[in-house]
C-alpha cells in the first residue's frame, strides 16, 4: 500500500540505539552496514562549550524570535544612540551621509521598454516632471538616510493638491516611532507593533500616530492614530531574520565603536592640554629637610619671554614633555574606522575620506565589494520603493485624460520598464575607455550595457550624437577620433585631403 506522498513506506533506521546489548548479537549475524549503523557518535564544537574564559563573552546570547530581540524597547534605545551618534560624531555623519550619496545619486529614471519610442518618451517625461514636483530623489536620500541611523522608515502615499504636476500624488514620510500600536489597548491576533498582518504574513493595515511622539506636550490617546491600509505605505528596512517584521539602525553593530572612537579623541586631547598647562616644574633632589632653600610648594611663578633667571639653592628646573597624541593614534584611528565600515561593506578610504595609504589596484579592489552592496540597495529600493511609487503613479495618470498613451493605460506598472542609477565614477577614465574599447571590439558588451554602466539611456545619447556629428558636418569640423598621442595636425590635415 502506497503512502499519503505516492511512494512505498520507507524502513525507519535508529542511529545508535538497539534494545539488545551489542554484546549480545553475535558479529557473524550482523551485516556490515548494520555494524555501523549501531555505533554512537559523539561529535563536540569548540564554539559550543562554555568555559572560564568565554562565559562572560557568551553571557547575553539567547535563543529569542527576531521580534522579541527588537522589541519596541530595545528598536526605541538603538535609534536614539544611532541618532545621537550620527549627531554629534563626524565620521558616522559622513558615512551615513556618503551611504546615502552612493546609492541614491541624483535620483533613479524611469526607462519604458515598450516598442514605441514615443509613448516610451512620453511617459518618461510625464514621470519625470512629477518626480521634480515632489523632490522625489531628495526622499529618496532621506529614507537611505533613515534606514542607517533608524533602522526603518514609513512612506504614506497620499494625496497633495500643492503638488505642481498633473498627477499630485506625493509621499510623506514618517519616522518609526509612529507606526506603533494604540496605547491602553492590548494587541489584537495578527497585530505586531501597529501593523496588522494576515494568516499569510502579509501586512493589511497600520496604526499611525498622527503626531511624533517626540514632539513637547503631546500625549498619544486612542483618538490621536489612523488607520491606514497596507496599500497606501511603503516601509522601507532590512530584514537580517526570517520572519523579522521590523528594522534596526544599519550601523548598530558599530555604535559602541563610534564611542570608543569618540572617548579614545578625547582622552588624546585631555592628555596634552595637561601637559601644555604646565610650562615648566621646580624640583629638588633633596631629601626632606636637607640643604635646599626652603619654597613653598605648589607657588606660581609667572615667567617672561627670553628671561633669564636664578633659581634658589638645591632646586632644579625641568619641563614637562606632551606624550599626546602617542604615536599608535593614528593607527588606532585607522583600525577602528575600518572595523565601523565593515558593516556597512565600506572601504576605509571611503569611510576615513582619505586615500593617502592607497595604490590604485587596491583601492580599486576595496571598491568592488563596496560597489555590489550600492548596487543590491538599488535593486531593493526599486522593489520596495520605486516600483510601488510607479503603480501608484500610474493609478492616478489614468484618471487624467491625454497624459498617458492608450497603449499603456491598461497595463501600468506592468509594462515593460526599468530604472537608471548614477553611474560609479573610474579612477583612471583612460583606463576604462580602453577597457570599453576592448569590450565593444570583441562583442562582450553592447552601448546599452557600457551607458547603462554611467547611468544614462543609450538611445538618447546615440541621437543626441548623431544631432552633433550632423552640425559637425555642416560646419566643416572633423568628425575623425582623434587617439591619445596622435597629432591634431596630421589628423586635421589627413581629413582634408580626403576631401
Amino acid at each position: 500500500m502506497l503512502g499519503g506522498s505516492g511512494l512505498p513506506p520507507q524502513p525507519v533506521v535508529v542511529i545508535g540505539y538497539s534494545d539488545t546489548p551489542t554484546s549480545a548479537v553475535a558479529p557473524a549475524s550482523r551485516p556490515p552496514r548494520a555494524r555501523q549503523l549501531g555505533r554512537v557518535v559523539r561529535a563536540k564544537f569548540d564554539s559550543a562549550q562554555t568555559t572560564a574564559d568565554n562565559r562572560r563573552h557568551w553571557a547575553n546570547a539567547d535563543g529569542l524570535s527576531p521580534n522579541a530581540a527588537i522589541s519596541p524597547e530595545v528598536r526605541r534605545i538603538l535609534r536614539n544612540r544611532a541618532r545621537y551618534e550620527v549627531a554629534n560624531n563626524s565620521y558616522a555623519k559622513g558615512i551615513v551621509l556618503t551611504l546615502a550619496n552612493d546609492t541614491i545619486g541624483t535620483g533613479p529614471r524611469l526607462q519604458m521598454l515598450t516598442d514605441v519610442k514615443n509613448d516610451n518618451d512620453r511617459v518618461e517625461r510625464a514621470f519625470e516632471q512629477w518626480s521634480k514636483a515632489i523632490d522625489l530623489p531628495e526622499k529618496l536620500r532621506t529614507m537611505r538616510l533613515a534606514r542607517a541611523e533608524s533602522g526603518e522608515v514609513f512612506g504614506i502615499l497620499t494625496s497633495n493638491p500643492a503638488v505642481d504636476a498633473p498627477v499630485q500624488l506625493d509621499l510623506r514620510l514618517i519616522e518609526p516611532e509612529q507606526v506603533t500600536s494604540t496605547p491602553g489597548r492590548l494587541p489584537r491576533i495578527g497585530e505586531a507593533d501597529g501593523i496588522t498582518f494576515d494568516t499569510f504574513g502579509n501586512p493589511i493595515n497600520y496604526t499611525v500616530l498622527r503626531s511624533h511622539p517626540g514632539n513637547s506636550g503631546v500625549f498619544a490617546s486612542s483618538g490621536d492614530f489612523d488607520t491606514i491600509p497596507a496599500a497606501a505605505v511603503i516601509h522601507y528596512y532590512r530584514a537580517d531574520r526570517p520572519g523579522q517584521w521590523r528594522g534596526i539602525p544599519d550601523i548598530t553593530p558599530s555604535l559602541p565603536l563610534f564611542a570608543q572612537l569618540r572617548r579614545y579623541t578625547l582622552a588624546v586631547i585631555a592628555a596634552a592640554e595637561t601637559a601644555a598647562d604646565f610650562a615648566a616644574v621646580i624640583y629638588t633632589d633633596a631629601p626632606p629637610n636637607g640643604e635646599a632653600d626652603p619654597l613653598e610648594p605648589m607657588d606660581n611663578v609667572e615667567l617672561e619671554k627670553r628671561m633669564a633667571t636664578v633659581l634658589p639653592g638645591g632646586w632644579k628646573l625641568g619641563q614637562l614633555q606632551a606624550e599626546q597624541p602617542a604615536t599608535t593614534y593614528a593607527e588606532f584611528k585607522r583600525e577602528i574606522l575600518n572595523e565601523i565600515a565593515r558593516c556597512l561593506n565600506m572601504p576605509f578610504n571611503v569611510a576615513a575620506g582619505n586615500s593617502s595609504g592607497y595604490n590604485y589596484a587596491s583601492g580599486r579592489l576595496d571598491h568592488q565589494t563596496y560597489f555590489k552592496s550600492i548596487r543590491v540597495d538599488q535593486c531593493h529600493m526599486q522593489t520596495v520603493v520605486l516600483d510601488r511609487i510607479l503603480s501608484a503613479w500610474f493609478d492616478e495618470a489614468v484618471l487624467i485624460e491625454g497624459l498617458l498613451p492608450q497603449s499603456m493605460r491598461l497595463t501600468g506598472v506592468a509594462t515593460p520598464h526599468t530604472w537608471f542609477w548614477d553611474g560609479m565614477e573610474h579612477v583612471d577614465p583612460a583606463k576604462e575607455a580602453t577597457a570599453q574599447a576592448t569590450r565593444l571590439a570583441n562583442h562582450t558588451t553592447t552601448l546599452a550595457c557600457e551607458f547603462a554602466r554611467q547611468g544614462r539611456d543609450w538611445e538618447d545619447e546615440l541621437r543626441q550624437r548623431a544631432r552633433e556629428i550632423e552640425l559637425m558636418n555642416e560646419l566643416g569640423l572633423s568628425t575623425t577620433p582623434v587617439q591619445p598621442g596622435e597629432n591634431n595636425a596630421d589628423v586635421m590635415n589627413e581629413d582634408t585631403s580626403n576631401g
